[in-house]
Parts: structure tokens; C-alpha cells; sequence
């Protein structure tokens, strides 16, 4: 190609990237301008419907009616936000290649001219000053239709804001309606399973069908009935999958079978498959059914993915975005903790995320969005990495920060708060467990200095121990009816959760990040010092130790008599539980690994730094 040809080129492609300029301009200007006039949410009748419902606060069809208007102006404003922000982009897009454009001809059309002579001199400078008047209107045009698309406003927050509905005013909660409130329910819709407390056990189902009561009327036919919600699993359900990290309760312990003991990531020796995650994060996968589950997150991005745990498809992936009182500029975490570190958790209902954000989501099976909702930005110098657990129709939020200590129990239907207690702790990054006490199950959570168990329906205070010191990081164990709890530069402690006794205690092998598990009589503790450490359950006693190749930051997990723990390089160890140690497999993956495993019956998913595995034979 000559040097005639590449001017010709550069001249067209500056004439066509200047064109398509001034028409994005120019459309984006005129779009930002309707948007300023025509405020999506101004409706007289919007307005009358929220001057109704401060008079007649318990009319469920006025808020209904309401929400419908939110979700109309919801999507005509994002759409037309989408194409703005879209515009702009574009915009840029062809700004970049006209300036380099003009900058190759520019420079190829310097190196054929002859120096002007005194007689040309002003009819040159005459064209100079004209091209760039000419190229200062189109950067002015330019700068002018990128700020519209970058200062447009958010007129759902300021609907948001300015709307106080009379039950729960100080919350922002985003509820989109996935059901017709006024159709009946499906004939085999199962009936909620109310909460038992006393015992701790699944009361027995009651047929869809059930004969009203005696002396309780049926419903009329004309009166739609409100949809039932769906019925939570029990005990054994759960145990059949891995609804949280470190599996059900995030006791880290699973009840599976016919699980691998060999595999090797670079010859590929029973990896059923090996799928790139798109996001990165440090959050353990979660399995229910035929789903695994894992949440990923960037500065720009937050979102949970869900993969066919048989094939490592991605069925689907949804965004934790656009969500009321979220940040505008996420906070500053550390890059071994990011924004997306908390595990997310499932009862095969919902799937539940959190976010190092402060904004937490739940969505339905096929990832349709139930709520959403912010807690406030955590003040974190790490980041927030607090796992989440649920029971029923409660979710638990372990919320610790530099401001306060802080629990928040969550209705997992609607996202409102059952309860919101602070503590007397400081910053913490454990997760909170569930520990089934004489058939009452409490939730246990560590921080700095205490560990405590509260009541789950009302957040009181069971018992308290302070024992904890410093960046307390690993989540508490149970089993055997006591909770161990240990944390490096403190101690290990075995409470007695029925009455806050302290068992024992041992400060030999403290683990900094994985936390302690609990299987057949024996407490496992994983440490920063490449050392697997076995104490006796009941007294504390050190029964071996195994110094293994790198260190840890997966948590041990029990199945049967077996318990498996990976480190950092991504070898996983197999040992026998028992009181001598007894080595099944050594297994490389090939890949870096900070997270826990997730099992099945058969496989194991090992999500590592780059890639989510599946194991099996």
C-alpha cells in the first residue's frame, strides 16, 4: 500500500468516525434533554395512590397497585437509561478512532507537503485556525453529550427516597413481584411449614388439599386466595446437599458417599469437567439439586452464577445491580479479599449473595430476582467476607465492623428484618453457624473477643465467652455437643453451647483463616504454617500433626470417616479420622485453591483461581 493509499484510508475513516460522532451527539443530547423534562415518575396518579396509602395504610391492593407503577417506570427508565449509557460508550468508541485518525493523516499528509512559501503562508494559517475551530466545537459537542450520558440521575432512588411506606419506613428494600398476588395458588402448591422451635425437628407436611378446618368457612370462588409460599426442606433434604460453605449449617460436615480419593488436574485423571468462572472472587461454591451456585465480583460488577453441577453449563447469571442505597463507588478492599469473598446460600427456594458492597440479593431458582437491599457500606480495611447461613425463613447476616458489632436475622421472602442486634465485638471475618442444642438450633458466631450463641427467632443473647483476640477470621465448628472455637495469636476454646461452660482449652495449633471441624470424636485445625493438627474432641489432647507442602486457607471438611483439606498450591489431603494419621491421598488440582469444597454424592467441586472443577469417579 502507498503512502496516497494509507492518507485515503486515514481521510475516510476520520470522515466517518467525525459523522458518527456528531450524530451520537447529538441523539444522546436530545435524549438527555427529554429525560430532564419528562420525568418518568411524574403521574398525577402515582402521586394520589402514595396520598391514599399514608391514609389507608393497611390497603394491600393500593400497594399493589403501586408496585405495578414502580416496575413500569422502573423499565421505561432503565431502558432508557441502557441506551444513553450505551450511547456514550459508542461515542467514546468512535472519539478514540477519530482522533488517532486524524492524527495518521495529519502526520502521513506532513511527510508529502513542501514547506509553504511566504505567499502561502496565510492561506495556511487561515486553514489551520479554521480545522481546529472545526475540531474544538466537535470535542466541545463531544464532552458535552458524554457528561449527559455519564450525569443522568436515578429518578427510582429519589422515588425511593422520598416514599416513607408506613411499615418498615427506614428500610430500602427492592421487592419485585415473581407471582400474580391476585391468582390462586397451584393445586400442588405445598403449604408453609411453620417454625418448631421446641424441638428443632420438621413438623409433618399437611397436604395442599387438607379439609378446611370444622367451623371455618371455605373460600368463596369469586375471592382469590394469596398464593402459599413454598415449603421449606427438612433436616434430611438439607443434608443432601450443600446449601452453604461448609456444606448444611456451615458445619463442615457432609453426609455423601462414594466420593473420589484420587484425581490429578494436569492429566485430567477423574476431572468430569473443568470450566472457566467468569468473574473472579474468593466465595466457596454451593450445590442444591442439580445446581451449584457461585457469586463473583469486580469494581464494576457483582453478580451470582448458577452451572448444571452434571456439566458445568451456565444455566444463568444474574446481576446484584441497580439496587437501592448501593454505592456509587464501591469500597477500597484488599486484593486477597475483594468485594465478592462471602459464600452465598440456597434452601432450594431462593439463592441468597452478599456482597463486599453492602448489597445483598435474592433470587429464585432460575435466577429471577425475589428483593434486594442494602445494609450500609461495611467500614472494612480487608473487606467484608462473611459467609451467610439460613434456617426456614430466616437468613443470618454476621455484619461485624470497625463501627460495631452486628447481627441481622432477614426474612428470606421479602428481605425485611426480623431482627437487628449489635454486640459488644469488634471487626470480625468469620461466618456464623447453626448448632442444633437439645433440639433448639442457635446461632453461633465468633468475633473480637467473644464467641456467643443467640436465639434465632429473637436474637437474644444465650451465652457469651470471651476468648478471642486480633483479625479473627476462622468461623466457629460444632459437634459432639460442643462449639470450637480458635483464632491465632488467641486460643482454642470447646464451649459447652447448653450452658456456656468453658469445656477446655488449647493455644499449641490456632489456624489465621480455615476454620476448625468436628468429625468422630476429633476436632481438625488447618494452619498458615502448613501444618494439619488432630486434637482428641473432648479434652483437647494433640493426637498427630502433618506438616504438608503449603498452607491454609480452605476450611477441612468431614464425610463419613474421612476428613479432606486443601492448601493453598491446590492439594487436597485425605486422612482417616482417627487418632493416628493415616494418609489416603495426596491429590494436585494444578491450580491455586482459597476456598472450600463443595460435595455431592459421588463428586467434589473445588472452585480455584481461575477454574470450577468437578471430581469424580
Amino acid at each position: 500500500m502507498n503512502l496516497s493509499d494509507k492518507i485515503k484510508i486515514a481521510k475516510q475513516t476520520a470522515m466517518v468516525a467525525g459523522a458518527f460522532c456528531l450524530l451520537i451527539s447529538l441523539l444522546l443530547l436530545l435524549h438527555f434533554l427529554q429525560m430532564r423534562s419528562a420525568d418518568p415518575l411524574d403521574s398525577q396518579v402515582l402521586e394520589t395512590l402514595v396520598e391514599r396509602l399514608a391514609m389507608e395504610p393497611g390497603n394491600e391492593q393500593l400497594k399493589n397497585e403501586i408496585r405495578q407503577f414502580d416496575l413500569l417506570a422502573r423499565k421505561a427508565y432503565f431502558t432508557s437509561l441502557w441506551q444513553v449509557r450505551t450511547g456514550g460508550f459508542l461515542l467514546l468508541f468512535a472519539a478514540i478512532i477519530l482522533v488517532a485518525a486524524l492524527r495518521i493523516y495529519f502526520a502521513l499528509i506532513a511527510r508529502i507537503e513542501e514547506p509553504p512559501g511566504e505567499e502561502e503562508t496565510a492561506e495556511l494559517t487561515g486553514r489551520v485556525l479554521s480545522r481546529r475551530w472545526i475540531m474544538g466545537g466537535t470535542a466541545i459537542l463531544v464532552i458535552l453529550a458524554l457528561a449527559a450520558s455519564l450525569t443522568v440521575s436515578d429518578p427510582i432512588e429519589r422515588y425511593l427516597a422520598d416514599i416513607a411506606y408506613p411499615e418498615k419506613a427506614e428500610e430500602q428494600v427492592e421487592r419485585i413481584t415473581i407471582t400474580d398476588p391476585e391468582a390462586p395458588p397451584a393445586e400442588d402448591t405445598p403449604v408453609p411449614i411453620p417454625d418448631t422451635p421446641a424441638t428443632g425437628e420438621e413438623p409433618d407436611r399437611q397436604p395442599a388439599d387438607t379439609p378446611a378446618e370444622p367451623g371455618r368457612p371455605d373460600p368463596k370462588p369469586d375471592e382469590p386466595a394469596e398464593p402459599l409460599k413454598p415449603s421449606f426442606p427438612d433436616q434430611t433434604t438439607i443434608r443432601q446437599n450443600h446449601n452453604a460453605i461448609r456444606g448444611p449449617w456451615s458445619q463442615g460436615v457432609v453426609y455423601h458417599e462414594n466420593l473420589p480419593l484420587e484425581w490429578d488436574g494436569a492429566s485430567g485423571k477423574n476431572i468430569i469437567w473443568k470450566v472457566p468462572i467468569p468473574l473472579h472472587a474468593y466465595s466457596s461454591p454451593v450445590t442444591w439439586g442439580d445446581r451449584l451456585f457461585v457469586t463473583g465480583a469486580s469494581e464494576r460488577e457483582r453478580k451470582v452464577f448458577c452451572f448444571d453441577r452434571h456439566t458445568g453449563d451456565l444455566l444463568w447469571e444474574a446481576s446484584a445491580a441497580n439496587i437501592p442505597g448501593s454505592p456509587a463507588t464501591p469500597p477500597e478492599t484488599t486484593p486477597d479479599t475483594g468485594l465478592g469473598a462471602p459464600s452465598a446460600t440456597t434452601d432450594g427456594i431462593g439463592v441468597y449473595a452478599i456482597f463486599g458492597t453492602g448489597d445483598i440479593i435474592a433470587l429464585d431458582m432460575d435466577g429471577n430476582r425475589m428483593w434486594a437491599r442494602n445494609l450500609g457500606v461495611p467500614d472494612n480495611h480487608y473487606g467484608h467476607s462473611s459467609s451467610l447461613v439460613s434456617h426456614k425463613e430466616k437468613l443470618f447476616v454476621q455484619y461485624d465492623d470497625r463501627n460495631r458489632g452486628r447481627i441481622l436475622c432477614l426474612n428470606v421472602h421479602t428481605g425485611e428484618t426480623i431482627w437487628d442486634i449489635t454486640r459488644d465485638s469488634d471487626i470480625s471475618w468469620a461466618s456464623p453457624i447453626l448448632a442444633d442444642v437439645d433440639g433448639n438450633y442457635q446461632l453461633v458466631v465468633k468475633g473480637n473477643p467473644i464467641v456467643a450463641g443467640y436465639d434465632i427467632k429473637t436474637g437474644g443473647e444465650l451465652w457469651t465467652v470471651n476468648a478471642m483476640s486480633g483479625e479473627v477470621g476462622p468461623s466457629p465448628g460444632f459437634g459432639g455437643g460442643l462449639v470450637y472455637a480458635a483464632n491465632e495469636y488467641a486460643t482454642m476454646v470447646a464451649i459447652d453451647p447448653a450452658s456456656g461452660a468453658v469445656v477446655w482449652q488449647d493455644n499449641f495449633y490456632l489456624p489465621e483463616v480455615a476454620s476448625p471441624v468436628y468429625g468422630n470424636g476429633y476436632v481438625f485445625i488447618a494452619t498458615t504454617y502448613a501444618v494439619l493438627a488432630c486434637l482428641d474432641a473432648k479434652t483437647g489432647e494433640l493426637l498427630w500433626e502433618y506438616d504438608t507442602d503449603d498452607i491454609f486457607y480452605s476450611s477441612p471438611m468431614v464425610a463419613g470417616n474421612r476428613v479432606y483439606v486443601t492448601d493453598t498450591s491446590g492439594n487436597t489431603y485425605i486422612f482417616e479420622t482417627g487418632s493416628e494419621p493415616i494418609l489416603i491421598g495426596k491429590n494436585a488440582l494444578g491450580e491455586e485453591v482459597y476456598t472450600t469444597p463443595a460435595f455431592a454424592d459421588g463428586r467434589i467441586y473445588i472452585r480455584g483461581e481461575k477454574h470450577l472443577y468437578c471430581i469424580g469417579i
